[in-house]
């Protein structure tokens, strides 16, 4: 099995489907108000939230993942830079490093790297992520 696609409401489908394309690296097709965002192993559906009443949980949030620490700290600096709201500043976690930010159409991002996530976490992803203390640094 495969993730096939991801479907959000959006308060402003045109500014999420920007955010994706310019800092996810996703391609943008239109149709009707939705925006169909597409990379090359899973699609995301953005659809127009106006006249809903969808209210996220407090921590709900999409997350993706980096290779290294100074990859998260890069976009982390770019989404800055560029005036993205943000929820956190970058955190040292014991699961890896990672901050959160908000997409605009009002839902959170989580961008984090597993390689410097802590040894007793380690056989949480083993085989999802080369976790070594020499790709840490």
């Amino acid at each position: 099995m495969k993730l096939n696609h991801l479907s959000f409401p959006s308060s402003d489908v045109d500014a999420t489907a920007a955010f994706f394309e310019r800092y996810l690296e996703c391609r943008i097709t239109t149709s009707g108000n939705g925006r169909y965002l597409t990379r090359r192993d899973f699609d995301i559906v953005i659809e127009q939230a106006e006249g809903r009443h969808d209210e996220w949980p407090k921590n709900f949030h999409i997350g993706i993942e980096l290779p290294t620490v100074q990859e998260v700290e890069a976009m982390y600096e770019r989404l800055v830079a560029d005036g993205i709201k943000m929820q956190t500043k970058m955190i040292k976690h014991p699961r890896g490093s990672r901050f959160f930010c908000w997409i605009p159409g009002s839902f959170m991002l989580e961008v984090n790297t597993r390689v410097d996530v802590e040894e007793r976490y380690r056989p949480m992803f083993a085989g999802e992520t080369k976790l070594s203390a020499d790709t840490a640094q």
